[in-house]
């Protein structure tokens, strides 16, 4: 049996508007050269906390959190073509948004 060929995109951002916009940037321009696509699958989004002193020094009880949310999503792409690798290549996609790409 051969193995199928698959890609699989992964995407992380601070902002989940702009996620969402490249989410269908992406599946729009791959629609378009008929390639199988599995997602978005939403992953777990990443919390991280800060708690910083509001004063820099003796009122230690006052305090304040900053909280930073990284949203995480991965696309699936089957039956993959030479026109499906080069519109994922000269696909434009916003400056904050993370891609990781994997064959």
């Amino acid at each position: 049996m051969q193995k199928q060929q698959k890609i699989r995109i992964k995407l992380k951002s601070y902002n989940h508007k702009l996620m969402v916009n490249s989410c269908n940037r992406i599946i729009d321009t791959l629609s378009q050269t008929d390639a199988q696509i599995v997602g978005p699958i939403y992953l777990p989004t990443k919390r991280k906390i800060y708690c910083v002193l509001r004063s820099p020094h003796v009122d230690k009880d006052s305090r304040e959190h900053f909280e930073l949310r990284i949203h995480n999503r991965m696309l699936d792409i089957y039956t993959i073509s030479s026109q499906t690798i080069d519109s994922l290549m000269k696909l434009n996609i916003p400056a904050g948004v993370d891609i990781e790409v994997k064959l």
